[in-house]
């Protein structure tokens, strides 16, 4: 294991407390993170929006995400495809079955969607918008390609304790525009953003 793998294991492990810890004292938050989102970032970067299926002690985006389906949205989920790669699938086109590592996704007949508005779960995030994801890369490989053809607005979910002082990344790992809490929005990056 190299420097900056070992760094992130071990972050890794500290943060998974930390966020369950976080979920535990505020049964609320996904309630609050909806009330409190920015429309305005949908208003900008919609009408398609991917969210996720919360696992584990994940911020659940379900609220939002039917607050934003009512405001319009045409949300999709991600999928663990066969070849190594994230798909994103119409959220409506049908049922959840399940995916790697215990996942709920979208069935492979559900219909692929490009989101301009991509939320995205996570263990850590920083100042910077460094992403602390679980190690696998599809984020950072699935944003990479949405950007071949266009924008996308990528956007972190947590809790406020999530954020560290520093998550360790290098060039493969693509920074956030955005982080949305409970508490707080955190747009310390939306320069980089809306230079795009």
């Amino acid at each position: 294991m190299n420097e900056l793998a070992e760094q992130k294991a071990i972050l890794r492990g500290h943060m998974r407390e930390i966020r369950a810890e976080a979920a535990a004292r505020d049964p609320d938050a996904s309630l609050r993170l909806a009330e409190r989102f920015p429309i305005k970032l949908f208003q900008r970067y919609g009408p398609v929006v991917s969210g996720y299926v919360a696992f584990n002690d994940e911020l659940d985006p379900a609220p939002l995400l039917e607050r934003l389906r009512g405001l319009g949205g045409q949300i999709c989920l991600p999928r663990l495809e066969d070849n190594g790669a994230m798909s994103f699938r119409d959220a409506a086109s049908g049922g959840l079955e399940s995916g790697p590592f215990g996942l709920r996704q979208p069935s492979s007949r559900a219909e692929e969607l490009r989101p301009s508005l991509v939320l995205a779960p996570l263990l850590a995030f920083d100042a910077r918008g460094a992403r602390l994801g679980y190690g696998k890369g599809y984020y950072d490989r699935a944003i990479a390609q949405l950007r071949l053809t266009g924008r996308v607005f990528y956007l972190g979910l947590a809790y406020a304790q999530q954020q560290a002082d520093v998550v360790p990344a290098d060039r493969s790992d693509i920074p956030l525009d955005w982080v949305e809490t409970p508490l707080n929005s955190v747009p310390l990056f939306l320069g980089r953003a809306m230079a795009r």
